[in-house]
């Protein structure tokens, strides 16, 4: 039987007169790889933010791993196990790769930490090893001294993959990673995401690209409208005319 290490549990949320989550039940089990697609406005980020702490329901709860979500801070949510790529890379862009990957790993193991502090215990080699290796898990090794704010926008994204993977999470939050990349590069964060998934860490994905989807996800729940209208795997769901009338017909999500 599987493991289910986050239950989105009969969740509503409205922005003024606009549902923009309606009646949402999403169950996501440990290891998997769930996507979630559906047209612009569906609610998919409006989910992830809810998931995350960022924004509040209106009724129902995100449960991880047996622990209520709903209430708590994004930060008490990610010491917890929870890390998300965003659509637009989060960075430190003054700061050099190794610096931005840094910063995590060491808020991970000590929580907060004064900001005119972090510099001192960058030196510490057990946290610039860890550093280094996330970076290297992403490909960006040779951009180790690099300043993030000159990096390409699909390496400033890689980047903020690894500032997540070198918090090891239990469950990783994907907005459209590869939004923006080439295909080569698409190709290339499919491989990876395939190298992380055989660690056991469970990911779930919000992505336009259907070949990401496809080649990525166990398990598939497509929103329309603020609602759940189809879940399945990917061949199920590929089949869905519902799905095909509401989404996959128009090419694109």
């Amino acid at each position: 039987m599987e493991n289910i290490v986050l239950h989105v549990d009969d969740v509503y949320k409205s922005f003024g007169g606009l549902h923009a989550l309606s009646d949402i039940d999403l169950q996501i089990a440990e290891g998997k790889t769930h996507a979630i697609i559906g047209p612009n406005g569906a609610g998919k980020s409006t989910l992830l933010n809810v998931c995350i702490g960022r924004l509040k329901p209106d009724s129902g709860a995100v449960v991880f791993d047996g622990q209520i979500l709903t209430g708590k801070k994004p930060y008490e949510i990610n010491q917890l196990g929870v890390a998300r790529v965003f659509q637009t890379p989060e960075i430190f862009p003054d700061l050099t790769v190794r610096e931005n990957v840094i910063i995590p790993a060491l808020a991970k193991r000590d929580g907060a930490f004064a900001v005119d502090a972090w510099r001192g215990m960058a030196r510490e080699n057990d946290l610039r090893d860890e550093a280094e290796a996330a970076v290297t898990d992403v490909g960006l090794e040779d951009k180790l001294g690099h300043e993030a704010g000159s990096l390409s926008r699909g390496d400033k994204r890689r980047l903020e993959l690894a500032m997540c993977l070198v918090q090891k999470p239990r469950l990783l939050l994907l907005d459209e990673p590869t939004a923006g990349m080439s295909r080569l590069d698409t190709n290339r964060t499919i491989d990876l995401l395939k190298r992380i998934k055989a660690r056991g860490m469970t990911k779930v994905i919000i992505e336009h690209d259907m070949h990401v989807v496809f080649s990525l996800a166990d398990k598939v729940t497509v929103m329309a409208q603020g609602r759940i209208i189809a879940e399945g795997t990917p061949d199920e769901v590929r089949g869905d005319p519902v799905v095909q009338e509401a989404y996959l017909g128009g090419g694109h999500a």
